[in-house]
């Protein structure tokens, strides 16, 4: 559950970007068009401090609330309808498309990028699952580490295939009342509840056509958007939530939408394109068609 904590971490990686003076700005922003020794160790050092200090951080305040343990290895493919193996794919993929936006930025070369900037998530989250390893609560999950595999591959077989990013892994929430039902588990304050909630995530995979009909005219900043979601969750397994509440039926969904490519919106403006950038991890709302056993249902709206 607590790798949904780490789905904004590449906010955390991108900070030290905005921090020079107006004037320096756009300059700054700029990759090096040859590798800037400065700026690669600049990234490297971030990198590693970012984190050692996320890592202490968790260990320090998430895992000291819970009774350690040796370490142990669990199969929880089957908990959460798969929605928090999602959300692995999701972070190791957007982990490591700014590990390696990051290195691109500093010069350095292509090779580099992608073995050393796109396997970041990999790297920090398969860190984060050994101390699952020695927690009571959890458990080192081989699930885990192959949804890692998979969000960080699905970056950088796009960058060895075509040099640039067709599909995006994306995210979007909406609250719901099973949080209000089990608050412990789901959060009990909206911002808990967007890290906790799996029954209010949405894990999106967009297709940019542009990129897909070059010679088409198609807008370069138009996707199409293939969503997965589940409902009906309070806890991991189904076998708990028929213990809790038997009225409340677990399903998977999916849905259909639109979205935008906001890194193909056209702006002359470096500081522009980096917050873009960041946002674009964001699935933006739009009419959708939600798909499940429940039925089809439209909305004009959907987060």
């Amino acid at each position: 559950m607590k790798c949904s904590l780490l789905k904004y971490i590449a906010f955390l990686v991108l900070l030290p970007v905005f921090s020079f003076s107006q004037s320096k700005l756009n300059g700054f922003l700029t990759p090096s068009d040859t590798l800037n020794i400065q700026r690669r160790n600049a990234v490297i050092i971030s990198e590693a401090s970012i984190s050692a200090i996320t890592l202490v951080g968790l260990n320090q305040l998430w895992y000291s609330d819970y009774d350690q343990s040796k370490f142990h290895i669990i199969n929880d493919n089957s908990e959460w309808l798969q929605m928090d193996k999602f959300g692995h794919v999701f972070s190791s993929y957007q982990l490591g498309k700014h590990g390696a936006q990051l290195l691109n930025w500093s010069g350095a070369k292509k090779k580099n990028q992608l073995l050393y900037g796109a396997t970041l998530g990999f790297t920090f989250l398969t860190a984060v699952e050994v101390l699952d390893g020695y927690s009571k609560e959890w458990g080192f999950s081989w699930g885990d580490i192959l949804a890692n595999g998979v969000g960080s591959g699905l970056y950088i077989g796009q960058e060895l295939l075509w040099n640039e990013q067709r599909i995006a892994v994306k995210y979007s929430f909406h609250d719901t009342k099973f949080a209000r039902l089990n608050p412990n588990k789901l959060g009990e304050t909206y911002m808990e509840q967007i890290l906790k909630d799996y029954n209010g995530q949405t894990y999106w995979f967009c297709f940019n056509l542009h990129s897909f009909l070059k010679n088409s005219n198609m807008s370069k900043w138009l996707n199409i958007a293939v969503g997965f979601g589940a409902d009906g969750m309070l806890y991991g397994s189904k076998d708990v939530d028929n213990q809790v509440l038997t009225n409340i039926e677990r399903y998977r969904k999916y849905y259909l939408s639109f979205d935008v490519n906001l890194n193909n919106l056209r702006t002359n403006s470096r500081l522009l394109r980096s917050i873009f950038d960041v946002f674009n991890m964001i699935k933006i709302p739009f009419p959708t068609i939600e798909i499940s056993k429940k039925g089809t249902v439209f909305h004009l709206f959907y987060n």
